[in-house]
């Protein structure tokens, strides 16, 4: 079986179980824990921000900058179909009182017009303010796509001028910045917080990380403890973040190379799917266009050994990780043609 459903389904490698194995630790909670403490320095460094907080999850780290940014009774500003406002249970406003505002995008990205559209005006005391700007930087849910730069530069801008806080989802940030060639210091300041999953592309068993300013990461060990995420001998899992950001960011390549063969060799014969939006490990299949539902399509695809999932109505993904051969992609690439073929042609 080709499993593209997530590349949440990466197992560790053997590297990465040795380092686990030969892992220094000590009481996370209490910061004794020497490889929680390196992996925390690291990803500070590479973030371009002041400290960052070891976590079991991005969705953790994504509802303590909520908390620790926003206001009750304030509005949080996002794209439609970003993680924060689909995919985290409403987390906003049961952990933070925070009123979610989305916003339509265009490859999951929004614009200074847009939120200027939205402005608060001085005496509209009965309309929420704007508290916090949220983007997502790979994209989700439009097929892992890149913020170009100046767009995200101008973006955030228009917030600050807003007098906005900002945080940026960066669950899948380093296949932004392999697919771009924009080192993370560039994209990281531009943020008052930043998340860093390590349990996607990066193939960890677990483990995210949210970075800002030593004031902002103060608080957040504090939310941290209130959410449940306290650890104590972390840095087993911990081992494994430092041994994929020695590893496993540039081969983040080959995952993209992948992802865009599959996009050329399914378009070719003759699936619904756009090439240009396979600009990092995402390929999206609009089985909706093929008058398919998505259990429907799920379904033709694993009866030829390929698992894929849903992005959003109507349209599935396929997603390539560190545990996906060349062979697995010619294999799919022969495969979701047979099993989706005579939809495509009637």
């Amino acid at each position: 079986m080709v499993d593209l459903r997530s590349d949440t389904q990466t197992k560790p490698s053997d590297g990465m179980r040795a380092a686990i194995a030969a892992a220094e630790v000590g009481d996370e909670q209490e910061r004794e824990d020497p490889t929680v403490l390196e992996l925390e320095r690291r990803t500070a460094e590479l973030l371009g921000q002041e400290e960052a907080v070891y976590l079991p999850t991005a969705t953790m780290g994504n509802q303590i900058a909520m908390a620790i940014l926003g206001e009750r009774g304030t509005e949080l500003i996002l794209e439609e179909w970003a993680h924060i406002v689909r995919a985290e249970l409403g987390g906003a406003a049961y952990h933070s009182g925070l009123q979610t505002r989305p916003l339509p995008g265009y490859r999951g990205r929004i614009t200074p017009a847009q939120l200027h559209g939205l402005a608060y005006r001085d005496g509209e005391f009965w309309v929420p303010r704007m508290s916090i700007l949220a983007l997502e930087n790979t994209h989700n849910a439009s097929g892992g796509q890149a913020w170009p730069l100046d767009e995200l530069r101008e973006t955030v801008a228009a917030a600050r001028e807003l007098g906005m806080k900002t945080h940026l989802d960066g669950a899948r940030l380093m296949n932004a910045v392999v697919a771009t060639g924009i080192d993370a210091r560039e994209l990281g300041p531009l943020f008052d917080t930043v998340t860093l999953c390590l349990s996607k592309g990066l193939g960890c068993p677990l483990g995210a990380l949210i970075a800002g300013s030593h004031e902002l990461m103060h608080r957040a060990r504090i939310e941290k403890h209130r959410f449940g995420g306290a650890m104590r001998q972390a840095g087993i899992v911990a081992a494994a973040g430092i041994y994929a950001l020695d590893h496993n960011i540039a081969r983040l390549a080959d995952d993209h190379a992948r992802a865009r063969r599959l996009a050329e060799g399914w378009a070719a014969a003759g699936l619904p799917v756009d090439v240009e939006l396979a600009q990092t490990n995402f390929v999206q299949i609009d089985v909706q266009s093929i008058a398919l539902t998505t259990d429907d399509a799920i379904g033709l695809m694993e009866q030829e050994g390929v698992r894929v999932s849903v992005t959003r109505p109507g349209v599935l993904r396929a997603v390539t990780h560190l545990d996906i051969t060349d062979d697995d992609v010619e294999l799919a690439l022969e495969a979701v043609p047979r099993a989706l073929g005579a939809h495509v042609r009637a």
